[in-house]
């Protein structure tokens, strides 16, 4: 079996700087992102355990996300600041 190498490009938005009126709402995401991630993992078979283990399928993430370690909650902050920088780098205002 060939293994191919896998280079990411992510698009660049290193210059786009979000609005201090975003930070709510990239805490709103990040929370919902870890609520889908549960509810995906959950209709899996998941269910929380201490340690990760892929053959028990447990995960000590399946926790409200006011539960998770601050790491854990600076990996979704991360996921939904780079989406709402992907948006306003094409273009799209973001308002209420």
């Amino acid at each position: 079996m060939e293994t191919k190498s896998y280079i990411p490009q992510p698009i660049d938005t290193t210059g786009v700087e979000l609005p201090k009126e975003l930070e709510q709402l990239v805490e709103q995401m990040s929370k919902n992102v870890h609520e889908v991630w549960s509810e995906t993992r959950i209709s899996q078979g998941w269910k929380y355990g201490e340690e990760r283990n892929d053959e028990q399928k447990t995960h000590p993430c399946l926790v409200p996300y006011e539960e998770l370690p601050e790491e854990e909650k600076e990996y979704d902050r991360n996921t939904c600041i780079g989406t709402l920088k992907l948006i306003l780098k094409f273009g799209f205002k973001i308002s209420r």
